[in-house]
């Protein structure tokens, strides 16, 4: 199960308190102070693992304390530091603070970041001895524990997100490109949570792909799945906008295309902005190639697209033109052949 949204509590370890004793040995019957100082408190850690990709941990899981230090003891012995909580969290989680709505961390890829830090341990009396003060009768107590409550939302990590009108064909595509296994049906709203997989044109060319779920008009205002999934894109460096050749809601490929369009600049101009490539899909049941030829000029014609923009022909059944798709992909990502710059680490494919 695919889960993007958690709210999880969590606090740090108290400080341990510090010891208050005195020497106690024979022939020294006016021994110093020697009270030991307290342990530290565990701290609360949030850890991006690229090995992690829900937060469905946190459905069963809302509480999560580091360990509390020990208090100090005689003979100047420190007590024992508290463990740390460690959780692992999918790279590309923001952390909010629910109380204030105040983002405290953007994880990235094997990032660690301090959401609770624990308490300092607490000094022993052997710590307040001078030589005008030989019996200092107090310590100090440990500092307390730090406790805040948590939303976890995540946004996907991927080169390319797929996005267009349900039914588009977006599954499809991503299990013929990917080695992914999305659900596919012939019906809308097949994907109801974001799918990844990840394309290999050789050994040592791989592009991370995200299937969005369908948007419908209205998306942008919360309709359909709204905002759940349309930040995901947000995290993506090119978009495939995907259409149907064929569509199934009485519009054009041309109308399907302007009305999501509309709505990718409704939610954010910088979604709106993105690099995209055209795909005009299910040509698979054009079998004529004129008749698919007159297709993609028409769409050109609908949409008024300059020579530079270019449409790409292509069936994700019968994997037509899906070589030709990765190709353009890999050259937008890399472009004149440069090294792709690792911002992220790679992202496992899901299962």
């Amino acid at each position: 199960m695919f889960v993007d949204r958690a709210i999880i509590k969590v606090k740090s370890g108290k400080g341990g308190d510090g010891h208050i004793s005195f020497r106690r040995a024979k022939y020294e019957p006016k021994g110093g102070p020697n009270g030991g100082d307290g342990g530290d408190g565990g701290s609360v850690i949030l850890v991006g693992d690229h090995n992690v990709n829900t937060l469905y941990t946190f459905r069963g899981q809302y509480h999560w304390e580091a360990e509390e230090g020990e208090p100090g003891r005689y003979k100047q012995q420190h007590g024992a530091n508290g463990s740390d909580c460690v959780i692992r969290v999918p790279p590309g989680t923001l952390v909010f603070d629910e109380e204030t709505g105040e983002q405290v961390c953007d994880i990235k890829p094997d990032e660690r970041v301090v959401v609770a830090p624990g308490g300092r341990g607490g000094f022993g009396n052997e710590h307040f001895k001078t030589s005008t003060y030989q019996t200092p009768m107090h310590a100090k107590p440990g500092e307390p524990a730090v406790e805040r409550t948590l939303r976890l939302e995540l946004k996907l990590i991927a080169d390319v997100g797929l996005v267009g009108m349900p039914n588009a064909g977006k599954s499809t595509l991503l299990a013929a490109l990917t080695r992914a296994t999305p659900k596919i049906a012939n019906y809308p709203f097949t994907t109801l949570s974001p799918q990844l997989g990840i394309a290999e044109l050789d050994q040592d060319r791989r592009i991370v792909i995200a299937d969005i779920p369908g948007l419908i008009e209205g998306a942008a205002d919360g309709a359909g799945l709204g905002h759940d999934f349309l930040r995901h894109i947000e995290r993506t460096r090119v978009l495939v906008h995907l259409l149907d050749v064929m569509p199934d809601n009485e519009r054009t490929p041309a109308e399907n295309y302007l009305a999501i369009r509309a709505e990718l600049a409704g939610y954010s101009t910088t979604l709106a902005e993105k690099q995209e490539i055209i795909a005009l899909n299910k040509l698979d049941l054009l079998p004529d190639e004129k008749e698919r030829t007159a297709k993609v000029k028409e769409l050109r014609l609908k949409l008024k697209l300059g020579r530079d923009t270019e449409v790409v022909a292509l069936s994700g059944a019968a994997k037509l033109g899906t070589r030709e798709l990765l190709q353009k992909l890999w050259e937008i990502l890399h472009p004149k052949g440069l090294e792709r710059e690792e911002k992220w680490a790679p992202v496992s494919e899901a299962e």
